[in-house]
């Protein structure tokens, strides 16, 4: 039922008020003169049209703003020991990726299981102890969960967690290291390709991927500190470089680098020369995503935490709006 004072502040002169219903169905609220039964009738089709909208209000999905955080924590153990808790609630990420967590199943403890207020997703190595293994912690539920793909080789070693949500699926992964002999540089090879191409046939299937981890390889020489001399070593060869040269030939785009084409950012440091203390470092962990996410806005910002300490990694992350 609507409320007369909208005709009573454009009508001038009103005299008695009378409740009609014209032909069409339409509430009004007539006087002694046309032009006020005129005024009536438009306020009466004013308070339709917000009902309507309101009405469409009701039924239009709600955008969501989601931080997603990605972080390599060599060893989930060591770095509960260095005040992970207190980090990861600072940084309060929707979804939190950890990658090289190095447990088993049995390994695992009520503060890893329960972090508040996140549900947790598992990978484990299943053929060597205190080693690779990813976890997802998520405030929203995903609508599936997937760590086993089928490829007992890459399978065994708990290296991807799939997680799909309304809107997008996203991959955690910890991408092999190829520096202790050929074969792994045969092996990570080997899981790029056949990652690619899982990926391919999602993404062409019309799923919007954002795929974010610990790569292994810095893509470019704006992504390390010393280029040349790393240049024969694995993690900056060129056949793993070309790799990602591919992927965004491909149509993925490295979502730091879109928004920061120039800037020299590093999320990873050895141990060994004060490397971290002295910057020099590698920028190996990254947020890859599908052209579509780019093209509709839906990633609003990339970052990298290099200020967070308590592993050789430090957080990578972006912002999304979904």
């Amino acid at each position: 039922m609507y409320n007369g004072s909208l005709c009573h502040s454009r009508c001038k002169n009103n005299t008695s008020d009378v409740l009609g219903v014209n032909k069409n169905g339409d509430t009004y609220m007539y006087h002694e003169t046309k032009k006020q039964e005129t005024c009536a009738k438009k306020t009466s089709n004013l308070f339709k049209k917000t009902a309507r909208h309101k009405q469409q209000e009701k039924f239009m999905p709600d955008k969501k703003n989601l931080k997603i955080i990605s972080w390599n924590v060599n060893g989930l153990r060591a770095v509960l020991k260095k005040d992970f808790v207190n980090i990861v609630h600072g940084l309060d990420p929707d979804i939190l990726l950890l990658q090289e967590t190095k447990l088993q199943e049995d390994q695992r403890t009520d503060e890893m299981i329960d972090l508040h207020p996140y549900s947790s997703f598992w990978s484990y190595s299943t053929i060597k102890k205190g080693y690779s293994g990813v976890a997802a912690y998520s405030k929203q539920e995903p609508q599936k969960v997937t760590t086993r793909f089928l490829k007992p080789e890459f399978d065994n070693e708990g290296r991807v967690i799939q997680l799909d949500y309304k809107g997008f699926t996203l991959f955690n992964i910890y991408f092999p290291n190829g520096q202790m002999n050929d074969a792994r540089l045969k092996y990570k090879l080997d899981f790029y390709d056949w990652f690619l191409n899982l990926a391919d046939k999602l993404r062409d299937q019309g799923k919007s991927l954002i795929i974010t981890g610990d790569f292994n390889t810095a893509h470019n020489e704006i992504d390390l500190k010393n280029p040349k001399p790393n240049s024969k070593r694995s993690g900056f060869l060129r056949i793993e470089r070309d790799v990602l040269d591919q992927m965004v030939d491909k149509g993925y785009v490295d979502t730091f680098r879109h928004f920061y084409p120039d800037q020299v950012t590093y999320s990873w440091w050895s141990y060994r020369f004060n490397a971290r203390k002295n910057n020099a470092g590698w920028r190996i962990d990254y947020f890859f995503v599908t052209k579509d996410l780019m093209d509709k806005g839906v990633v609003r910002k990339a970052f990298i935490h290099n200020d967070v300490f308590g592993s050789d990694h430090c957080p990578v992350g972006i912002s999304i709006e979904i």
